[in-house]
């Protein structure tokens, strides 16, 4: 699934960037001359490009958003205080075991070597 959309945002990508080229700008554009035997005139050239301008502008919003909802579907939620950092570098090993059940403050506590105070 993840595959296909890329796919298809990749030729979003291209088309967007083919008809916003084609258009034209003080300077003349990439081609599209205002020679009137052309195919088009020149103002239904412009309307025709400026709506497929828009359209590929909305399918590229519409594929980026469903490729950051695919991205993140299989992963499961985190908390920032539930992920214990690793030891530093150079330390004695392996860092000690978290307790079972323990808080995340347990476990600092536990890793500097002190005890909480008793009530």
């Amino acid at each position: 699934m993840e595959t296909v959309l890329i796919v298809v945002h990749l030729l979003i990508v291209i088309a967007l960037a083919g008809v916003v080229l084609l258009q034209r700008s003080e300077g003349g554009g990439l081609g599209m001359g205002s020679n009137p035997s052309s195919f088009m005139s020149g103002r239904g050239q412009a309307n025709l490009l400026t709506r497929a301008t828009a359209i590929l502008g909305a399918a590229f919003f519409v594929t980026s958003l469903a490729l950051g909802v695919v991205a993140t579907r299989g992963r499961a939620p985190t908390a920032p205080l539930d992920v214990v950092a690793p030891p530093p570098i150079g330390g004695t090993g392996t860092p000690a075991a978290p307790a079972p059940g323990g808080s995340v403050l347990d476990q600092l506590r536990q890793q500097q070597g002190t005890t909480p105070p008793k009530p």
